[in-house]
Protein backbone atom coordinates (compact mmCIF):
# COMPACT_ATOMS: atom_id res chain seq x y z
CA UNK A 1 0.00 0.00 0.00
CA UNK A 2 1.33 3.44 -0.92
CA UNK A 3 1.71 6.05 1.80
CA UNK A 4 -0.01 9.41 1.36
CA UNK A 5 -2.07 10.90 -1.44
CA UNK A 6 0.96 12.43 -3.18
CA UNK A 7 2.40 8.96 -3.78
CA UNK A 8 -0.43 8.45 -6.28
CA UNK A 9 0.76 11.24 -8.57
CA UNK A 10 1.81 9.77 -11.92
CA UNK A 11 1.45 6.30 -13.42
CA UNK A 12 -1.79 7.37 -15.05
CA UNK A 13 -3.57 4.96 -17.41
CA UNK A 14 -3.30 4.80 -21.18
CA UNK A 15 -6.36 3.78 -23.18
CA UNK A 16 -6.72 3.01 -26.87
CA UNK A 17 -9.35 5.09 -28.65
CA UNK A 18 -11.37 2.96 -31.05
CA UNK A 19 -14.31 5.19 -32.00
CA UNK A 20 -12.98 8.69 -32.73
CA UNK A 21 -11.07 7.62 -35.83
CA UNK A 22 -12.91 4.53 -36.98
CA UNK A 23 -11.29 2.44 -39.70
CA UNK A 24 -8.12 4.52 -39.47
CA UNK A 25 -4.79 3.08 -40.52
CA UNK A 26 -3.10 4.14 -37.28
CA UNK A 27 -3.51 3.34 -33.59
CA UNK A 28 -4.39 6.14 -31.19
CA UNK A 29 -3.78 6.00 -27.45
CA UNK A 30 -4.70 8.62 -24.85
CA UNK A 31 -2.73 9.25 -21.66
CA UNK A 32 -5.43 10.13 -19.11
CA UNK A 33 -3.88 12.64 -16.71
CA UNK A 34 -7.23 13.27 -15.03
CA UNK A 35 -6.44 10.17 -12.96
CA UNK A 36 -3.86 12.07 -10.94
CA UNK A 37 -5.29 12.66 -7.44
CA UNK A 38 -5.70 16.41 -8.00
CA UNK A 39 -7.40 15.81 -11.34
CA UNK A 40 -4.81 17.01 -13.84
CA UNK A 41 -1.34 16.66 -15.31
CA UNK A 42 -0.25 19.67 -13.22
CA UNK A 43 -0.07 17.44 -10.14
CA UNK A 44 3.24 16.16 -11.49
CA UNK A 45 5.17 19.46 -11.76
CA UNK A 46 3.48 20.90 -8.66
CA UNK A 47 4.79 18.01 -6.57
CA UNK A 48 8.19 18.07 -8.28
CA UNK A 49 8.69 21.80 -7.70
CA UNK A 50 7.62 21.67 -4.05
CA UNK A 51 9.67 18.60 -3.16
CA UNK A 52 12.76 19.91 -4.98
CA UNK A 53 12.49 23.19 -3.03
CA UNK A 54 12.09 21.22 0.22
CA UNK A 55 15.22 19.18 -0.55
CA UNK A 56 17.21 22.35 -1.28
CA UNK A 57 16.02 23.93 1.95
CA UNK A 58 14.41 26.84 0.07
CA UNK A 59 11.08 26.26 1.80
CA UNK A 60 9.80 24.79 5.03
CA UNK A 61 6.63 24.44 7.11
CA UNK A 62 6.40 28.21 7.69
CA UNK A 63 6.88 29.21 4.05
CA UNK A 64 4.13 30.91 2.08
CA UNK A 65 3.98 29.56 -1.47
CA UNK A 66 2.80 32.12 -4.04
CA UNK A 67 1.96 31.19 -7.62
CA UNK A 68 0.05 32.53 -10.61
CA UNK A 69 -2.36 30.01 -12.09
CA UNK A 70 -5.53 29.82 -14.16
CA UNK A 71 -6.59 26.64 -12.44
CA UNK A 72 -4.87 23.25 -12.62
CA UNK A 73 -1.39 24.23 -11.42
CA UNK A 74 -2.98 26.10 -8.54
CA UNK A 75 -4.98 23.02 -7.59
CA UNK A 76 -1.91 20.77 -7.85
CA UNK A 77 0.04 23.15 -5.62
CA UNK A 78 -2.88 23.46 -3.20
CA UNK A 79 -2.91 19.69 -2.80
CA UNK A 80 0.86 19.50 -2.21
CA UNK A 81 0.88 22.49 0.14
CA UNK A 82 -2.02 21.11 2.17
CA UNK A 83 -0.21 17.79 2.53
CA UNK A 84 3.03 19.47 3.67
CA UNK A 85 1.23 22.03 5.84
CA UNK A 86 2.27 25.14 3.94
CA UNK A 87 0.29 28.27 3.17
CA UNK A 88 -0.56 28.86 -0.50
CA UNK A 89 -1.65 32.11 -2.12
CA UNK A 90 -2.90 31.51 -5.65
CA UNK A 91 -3.03 34.59 -7.87
CA UNK A 92 -5.89 34.22 -10.37
CA UNK A 93 -7.76 36.53 -12.72
CA UNK A 94 -11.37 37.07 -13.75
CA UNK A 95 -11.24 34.26 -16.34
CA UNK A 96 -10.65 31.64 -13.65
CA UNK A 97 -13.80 29.56 -13.22
CA UNK A 98 -15.82 29.64 -10.01
CA UNK A 99 -15.44 25.88 -9.78
CA UNK A 100 -11.64 26.04 -9.81
CA UNK A 101 -11.68 28.76 -7.16
CA UNK A 102 -14.00 26.61 -5.04
CA UNK A 103 -11.60 23.67 -5.32
CA UNK A 104 -8.67 25.89 -4.33
CA UNK A 105 -10.56 27.12 -1.27
CA UNK A 106 -11.53 23.55 -0.34
CA UNK A 107 -7.81 22.70 -0.15
CA UNK A 108 -7.29 25.75 2.07
CA UNK A 109 -5.57 27.95 -0.50
CA UNK A 110 -6.00 31.72 -0.35
CA UNK A 111 -7.11 33.41 -3.56
CA UNK A 112 -5.74 36.75 -4.72
CA UNK A 113 -7.86 38.00 -7.63
CA UNK A 114 -6.39 40.25 -10.31
CA UNK A 115 -9.28 42.14 -11.89
CA UNK A 116 -7.49 44.19 -14.54
CA UNK A 117 -4.94 43.20 -17.23
CA UNK A 118 -1.41 44.56 -17.28
CA UNK A 119 -1.57 48.15 -18.59
CA UNK A 120 1.52 47.67 -20.79
CA UNK A 121 0.85 44.29 -22.41
CA UNK A 122 -2.93 44.19 -21.97
CA UNK A 123 -2.60 40.61 -20.70
CA UNK A 124 -3.90 39.09 -17.47
CA UNK A 125 -0.95 36.69 -17.23
CA UNK A 126 1.55 39.52 -16.93
CA UNK A 127 -0.73 41.22 -14.40
CA UNK A 128 -0.79 38.03 -12.32
CA UNK A 129 2.99 37.72 -12.42
CA UNK A 130 3.34 41.37 -11.37
CA UNK A 131 1.03 40.66 -8.43
CA UNK A 132 3.12 37.63 -7.44
CA UNK A 133 6.22 39.84 -7.34
CA UNK A 134 4.45 42.38 -5.12
CA UNK A 135 3.36 39.66 -2.70
CA UNK A 136 6.86 38.15 -2.57
CA UNK A 137 8.26 41.52 -1.48
CA UNK A 138 5.62 42.05 1.19
CA UNK A 139 5.42 38.56 2.77
CA UNK A 140 8.44 37.25 4.72
CA UNK A 141 9.58 33.67 4.02
CA UNK A 142 7.63 33.46 0.77
CA UNK A 143 8.51 31.43 -2.31
CA UNK A 144 7.46 31.51 -5.96
CA UNK A 145 7.71 28.09 -7.67
CA UNK A 146 7.52 29.94 -11.03
CA UNK A 147 5.96 27.27 -13.20
CA UNK A 148 6.94 29.29 -16.29
CA UNK A 149 10.70 28.86 -15.89
CA UNK A 150 11.26 26.25 -13.16
CA UNK A 151 13.11 23.34 -14.80
CA UNK A 152 11.45 20.95 -12.34
CA UNK A 153 8.23 21.56 -14.29
CA UNK A 154 9.84 19.96 -17.33
CA UNK A 155 11.78 17.28 -15.46
CA UNK A 156 8.53 15.99 -13.98
CA UNK A 157 7.32 15.15 -17.48
CA UNK A 158 10.32 13.07 -18.42
CA UNK A 159 8.59 10.52 -16.20
CA UNK A 160 5.33 11.09 -18.13
CA UNK A 161 7.07 10.08 -21.37
CA UNK A 162 8.86 7.19 -19.68
CA UNK A 163 5.48 5.81 -18.61
CA UNK A 164 4.15 6.12 -22.17
CA UNK A 165 6.99 4.29 -23.89
CA UNK A 166 7.11 1.62 -21.19
CA UNK A 167 3.40 0.93 -21.59
CA UNK A 168 3.65 0.78 -25.38
CA UNK A 169 6.95 -1.14 -25.53
CA UNK A 170 8.89 1.84 -26.92
CA UNK A 171 6.64 1.99 -29.99
CA UNK A 172 5.50 5.62 -30.18
CA UNK A 173 5.65 7.21 -33.61
CA UNK A 174 3.85 10.48 -32.84
CA UNK A 175 3.27 12.33 -29.57
CA UNK A 176 0.67 15.12 -29.55
CA UNK A 177 0.93 17.52 -26.63
CA UNK A 178 -0.92 20.77 -25.90
CA UNK A 179 1.19 23.75 -24.89
CA UNK A 180 0.96 26.46 -22.24
CA UNK A 181 3.84 26.72 -19.76
CA UNK A 182 5.57 24.19 -22.06
CA UNK A 183 6.70 22.03 -19.14
CA UNK A 184 4.97 18.92 -20.48
CA UNK A 185 6.27 19.11 -24.03
CA UNK A 186 9.77 20.15 -22.89
CA UNK A 187 10.02 17.18 -20.53
CA UNK A 188 8.56 14.64 -22.95
CA UNK A 189 10.68 15.85 -25.84
CA UNK A 190 13.83 15.83 -23.68
CA UNK A 191 13.18 12.19 -22.80
CA UNK A 192 12.65 11.35 -26.48
CA UNK A 193 15.97 12.98 -27.43
CA UNK A 194 17.96 11.55 -24.51
CA UNK A 195 16.73 8.03 -25.24
CA UNK A 196 17.31 8.41 -29.00
CA UNK A 197 13.70 7.53 -29.74
CA UNK A 198 12.24 8.03 -33.19
CA UNK A 199 9.09 9.64 -31.80
CA UNK A 200 7.94 12.75 -33.63
CA UNK A 201 6.85 15.41 -31.09
CA UNK A 202 4.01 17.69 -32.19
CA UNK A 203 2.98 20.78 -30.25
CA UNK A 204 -0.69 21.74 -30.25
CA UNK A 205 -1.03 25.47 -29.69
CA UNK A 206 -3.99 27.86 -29.59
CA UNK A 207 -4.75 30.37 -32.30
CA UNK A 208 -3.99 33.69 -30.61
CA UNK A 209 -1.18 32.24 -28.49
CA UNK A 210 2.29 33.80 -28.79
CA UNK A 211 4.22 30.57 -28.22
CA UNK A 212 4.76 29.92 -31.92
CA UNK A 213 3.28 33.06 -33.45
CA UNK A 214 3.65 36.82 -33.07
CA UNK A 215 -0.09 37.39 -33.56
CA UNK A 216 -1.72 37.62 -30.13
CA UNK A 217 -5.51 37.36 -29.93
CA UNK A 218 -8.26 36.71 -27.41
CA UNK A 219 -8.54 33.09 -26.29
CA UNK A 220 -11.41 31.49 -24.40
CA UNK A 221 -10.00 28.14 -23.27
CA UNK A 222 -7.84 28.40 -20.10
CA UNK A 223 -4.62 26.44 -20.03
CA UNK A 224 -4.34 26.25 -23.82
CA UNK A 225 -1.72 28.53 -25.34
CA UNK A 226 -0.07 31.47 -23.61
CA UNK A 227 0.09 35.25 -23.71
CA UNK A 228 3.75 35.34 -22.64
CA UNK A 229 6.52 33.07 -23.97
CA UNK A 230 7.77 30.98 -21.01
CA UNK A 231 11.46 30.31 -20.49
CA UNK A 232 10.74 26.57 -20.58
CA UNK A 233 9.91 26.69 -24.27
CA UNK A 234 12.66 25.06 -26.34
CA UNK A 235 11.51 25.12 -29.93
CA UNK A 236 14.31 22.95 -31.31
CA UNK A 237 12.89 19.95 -29.42
CA UNK A 238 9.60 20.18 -31.29
CA UNK A 239 9.11 18.66 -34.74
CA UNK A 240 5.92 20.39 -35.77
CA UNK A 241 3.29 22.85 -34.49
CA UNK A 242 -0.46 22.70 -35.14
CA UNK A 243 -2.62 25.72 -34.26
CA UNK A 244 -6.15 24.96 -33.11
CA UNK A 245 -9.07 27.35 -32.62
CA UNK A 246 -11.28 27.65 -29.54
CA UNK A 247 -14.20 26.23 -31.52
CA UNK A 248 -12.12 23.21 -32.51
CA UNK A 249 -11.38 22.64 -28.80
CA UNK A 250 -15.09 22.58 -28.09
CA UNK A 251 -15.85 20.26 -30.99
CA UNK A 252 -13.03 17.91 -30.01
CA UNK A 253 -14.25 17.69 -26.42
CA UNK A 254 -17.87 17.18 -27.43
CA UNK A 255 -16.89 14.48 -29.93
CA UNK A 256 -14.73 12.70 -27.36
CA UNK A 257 -17.59 12.42 -24.89
CA UNK A 258 -20.02 11.48 -27.68
CA UNK A 259 -17.86 8.90 -29.40
CA UNK A 260 -15.54 7.61 -26.65
CA UNK A 261 -17.48 8.52 -23.45
CA UNK A 262 -14.39 10.40 -22.23
CA UNK A 263 -15.07 13.72 -20.48
CA UNK A 264 -11.97 15.89 -20.71
CA UNK A 265 -10.88 19.53 -20.73
CA UNK A 266 -10.35 21.96 -23.57
CA UNK A 267 -6.72 21.21 -24.42
CA UNK A 268 -7.58 17.53 -24.87
CA UNK A 269 -10.16 18.51 -27.45
CA UNK A 270 -7.50 20.58 -29.18
CA UNK A 271 -5.14 17.61 -29.33
CA UNK A 272 -7.61 15.24 -31.03
CA UNK A 273 -8.56 17.92 -33.55
CA UNK A 274 -4.87 18.39 -34.35
CA UNK A 275 -4.65 14.64 -34.95
CA UNK A 276 -7.75 14.90 -37.17
CA UNK A 277 -5.90 17.44 -39.28
CA UNK A 278 -2.73 15.32 -39.51
CA UNK A 279 -4.25 11.84 -39.84
CA UNK A 280 -3.65 11.47 -43.58
CA UNK A 281 0.08 11.99 -43.13
CA UNK A 282 0.54 9.03 -40.74
CA UNK A 283 2.15 5.87 -42.06
CA UNK A 284 0.07 2.72 -41.99
CA UNK A 285 0.30 1.05 -38.61
CA UNK A 286 1.67 4.14 -36.86
CA UNK A 287 1.20 4.51 -33.12
CA UNK A 288 0.02 7.94 -31.96
CA UNK A 289 -0.27 9.10 -28.36
CA UNK A 290 -2.37 12.06 -27.22
CA UNK A 291 -1.85 13.49 -23.75
CA UNK A 292 -5.19 14.47 -22.18
CA UNK A 293 -4.21 16.93 -19.39
CA UNK A 294 -7.35 17.15 -17.26
CA UNK A 295 -10.96 16.23 -16.65
CA UNK A 296 -14.07 17.77 -18.13
CA UNK A 297 -15.93 18.51 -14.90
CA UNK A 298 -13.95 21.75 -14.62
CA UNK A 299 -15.45 22.92 -17.93
CA UNK A 300 -19.13 22.21 -17.32
CA UNK A 301 -19.95 25.93 -17.31
CA UNK A 302 -18.06 26.56 -20.55
CA UNK A 303 -17.23 23.84 -23.07
CA UNK A 304 -20.06 21.54 -21.98
CA UNK A 305 -22.61 24.32 -21.53
CA UNK A 306 -24.86 24.67 -24.59
CA UNK A 307 -25.66 28.24 -23.52
CA UNK A 308 -21.99 29.23 -23.31
CA UNK A 309 -21.14 27.57 -26.61
CA UNK A 310 -24.00 29.24 -28.47
CA UNK A 311 -23.14 32.61 -26.90
CA UNK A 312 -19.59 32.46 -28.27
CA UNK A 313 -19.91 30.40 -31.47
CA UNK A 314 -23.58 30.30 -32.41
CA UNK A 315 -25.54 27.11 -33.07
CA UNK A 316 -22.75 24.66 -33.90
CA UNK A 317 -24.12 21.49 -32.28
CA UNK A 318 -24.29 19.78 -35.69
CA UNK A 319 -20.49 19.54 -35.59
CA UNK A 320 -20.66 16.79 -32.96
CA UNK A 321 -24.26 15.58 -33.01
CA UNK A 322 -23.93 14.19 -36.52
CA UNK A 323 -21.47 11.62 -35.23
CA UNK A 324 -23.80 10.71 -32.37
CA UNK A 325 -26.82 10.28 -34.63
CA UNK A 326 -24.89 8.02 -36.98
CA UNK A 327 -24.30 5.49 -34.19
CA UNK A 328 -26.75 2.62 -33.72
CA UNK A 329 -28.51 2.62 -30.36
CA UNK A 330 -28.24 -0.77 -28.65
CA UNK A 331 -29.33 -2.00 -25.25
CA UNK A 332 -27.65 -4.79 -23.36
CA UNK A 333 -29.80 -7.68 -22.19
CA UNK A 334 -29.13 -9.82 -19.17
Amino acid sequence: MKAGILSLVGNTPIVQLNQFFKDSRFRLFAKLEAYNPGGSIKDRPALHMIEAALRRGDIGPGTTIIESSSGNMGIGLAQACRYYGMRLICVVDTKTTTQNMAILRAYGAEIDLVSKPDPVTGEFLQARINRVQNLLHSIPDSFWPDQYSNIQNAIAHEQTMREIVTELDDRVDYLFCSTSTCGTIRGCATYVRNQNLQTKVLAVDAIGSVLFSDKSAKRLIPGHGAAVVPKLLKRDLIDEVIHVSDLECVVGCRRLVTEEAILVGGSSGAVVMAIERMRETFAAGATCVAIFPDRGERYLDTIYSDVWVEQHFGNVSHLWRNSMESKPCTMATY
